[in-house]
């Protein structure tokens, strides 16, 4: 079966940096429903269409096409009393972006006696990135997959 609109895709991948150093590394196949429902970067989307299991591939991300660029706006010194009193590098807490209104995700970059500084930028933000990987299988989506937009596990669907 070939890669196109509405199929479950499965396949290993690892993720370098431009320097090709390793970020990440699939353990196990991963899934996602190919043809637009944002599972995947849409450049690796794009090169897999059409393609079988067993194909491979190489795909070279700017930061436009993964994680964005870095944004300075993303990085807030906040007062240390609107954090709970265990508050730590790496924690993250859900908050509204001052500019876009959207929710985004803020990791705490340090703590002082009274700031908290968090950054809302994505860990890899700015940085070209190297998708590497192999279709290791392709079929039909369920309508449930469908209807709900994402691909379920294989005993139904789980969130």
């Amino acid at each position: 079966m070939q890669i196109a609109k509405d199929t479950v895709v499965t396949l290993t991948f690892e993720l370098l940096d431009a320097d090709g150093n390793m970020i990440e590394k699939a353990d196990s196949p991963i899934a996602y429903l190919h043809g637009g429902y944002h599972g995947i970067f849409p450049l690796v989307e794009q090169a897999l269409d059409g393609k079988q299991a067993g194909h491979s591939c190489k795909v070279r991300l700017a930061p436009n096409d993964a994680f964005g660029e870095y944004d300075a706006n993303l990085v807030q010194v906040e007062t240390r009393d609107k954090f709970p009193p265990e508050v730590a590098v790496g924690m993250q807490f859900e908050g509204r972006g001052e500019q876009s209104g959207h929710t985004v995700i803020y990791t705490v970059t340090d703590v002082a006696e009274n700031k908290v500084v968090v950054d809302g930028n994505h860990p890899l933000a700015g940085q070209t990135l190297n998708f590497h990987c192999t279709v290791t299988g392709v079929r039909a989506a369920s309508g449930e997959e469908l209807e709900h937009g994402h691909v379920h596990g294989p005993h139904g669907h789980h969130h």
